[in-house]
Formats: C-alpha cells, sequence, structure tokens
C-alpha cells in the first residue's frame, strides 16, 4: 500500500475547480489530456475515496491524492487589486 505524502496547498483563484484542471495546476499530471487516463482508472482519490470524474468540482479544502503525492485546495489569498 503507497503511503500519502503530506498534501502541499495549491491555492485557486475561483470559489471552486474541476478535477481534471486541479490535477494538471498542482503538477500531478504533465498535461490536462491525462485526467481522461487516470481518472476513469480509479488512481485519484478526493478527501480518501476514489474519485473516477474529471469534471468533479474541487471547494477549498478538498484533498487529492495521486500515486502517493497529496495536494489540498488552497484559497488564493493574493488580492485581485480591483477597485470594487
Amino acid at each position: 500500500m503507497t503511503r500519502m505524502s503530506e498534501p502541499f496547498d495549491v491555492p485557486i483563484k475561483d470559489e471552486s475547480i474541476r478535477l481534471g484542471q486541479f490535477l494538471k495546476l498542482a503538477n500531478l499530471i504533465d498535461n490536462g489530456s491525462d485526467a481522461k487516463i487516470v481518472c476513469p482508472s480509479g488512481d485519484v482519490s478526493v478527501n480518501g475515496e476514489v474519485e473516477t470524474r474529471r469534471g468533479r468540482q474541487l471547494v477549498v479544502g478538498d484533498v487529492v491524492e495521486l500515486q502517493g503525492q497529496a495536494a489540498r485546495v488552497a484559497d488564493d489569498d493574493v488580492p485581485d487589486n480591483l477597485p470594487w
């Protein structure tokens, strides 16, 4: 059994992100098309449960694991400098 690493935080700008996009953003896969392979194969888990839908919406606090590496969806604290 593969032991999960301590999750590292990956900030997102919006309130949610799709699993396939997050896998790429977190550098857990090399390119977006890899999500079409790893998700249906059952290699990805979200919050400890196998997830096969690459379109699943993730929110801040969700932990994604792939091949022993784990990444946590984090809030992007960087202000956007917009006046409104």
